[in-house]
């Protein structure tokens, strides 16, 4: 009869365990599917440029001979380095080390902040603005869409890291964390296709 009902008791707790996991795959392939949808935005505004770039004989505003790239450099490599940091952080987490997982999380978030100021400084020196002919609509809105999805990244891991002083909050599983993650590396992804495109294509 005992062993009855240990069997019973263990093959419950075997199944709820599979019920969480079922849960988190599915709620990880809809951002998926969310995150191929964005791509399909940027792919398209990527197949916009190029077809403007290349036939459009007066490119570039009066008065601009071209970007700098030095400074938008060094932001690219801030921002591709914060991925291997968030997943750092994401490693550190599954150790069950909260604070070596809030320590890299924070250090990801203040990396992003940097290629976010970054830009608004090379923003406020360009000498053209949205108006100033295709290129300047292009670059504002493909600099300008990318940069919203950095801040979107950012407080999503300022989410997760006040949700980590919760007890017990990440017990349960680490949708929200590896989320997250796979939404910081799509950014930085998509910002190494931009920056080609419009600092080292020119």
């Amino acid at each position: 009869m005992d062993s009855y009902i240990v069997s019973d008791e263990l093959h419950q707790t075997v199944g709820e365990h599979e019920h969480e996991h079922d849960e988190e795959g599915n709620k990880m392939f809809g951002f998926i599917v969310f995150l191929l949808s964005e791509s399909v935005i940027f792919l398209s505004f990527f197949a916009g440029y190029i077809i403007y770039k290349t036939t459009n004989p007066n490119w570039l505003p009066v008065g601009v001979s071209g970007l700098e790239i030095k400074e938008p450099a060094i932001n690219t490599v801030i921002l591709v380095a914060s991925s291997f940091v968030i997943y750092l952080a994401e490693k550190a987490l599954q150790r069950h080390n909260l604070w070596r997982f809030r320590l890299f999380l924070f250090t990801t978030m203040a990396m992003g902040s940097y290629f976010l100021v970054g830009q608004a400084i090379e923003w406020s020196h360009l000498e053209f603005g949205f108006t100033s002919g295709t290129f300047g609509g292009m670059f504002y809105l493909l600099t300008g869409f990318h940069g919203l999805h950095v801040f979107t990244g950012i407080l999503l891991q300022l989410m997760i890291l006040v949700r980590s002083f919760i007890p017990g909050n990440y017990d349960t599983g680490h949708f929200g964390v590896n989320s997250t993650s796979l939404f910081w590396h799509f950014v930085d992804v998509i910002w190494i296709v931009l920056f080609l495109l419009i600092y080292i294509w020119q």
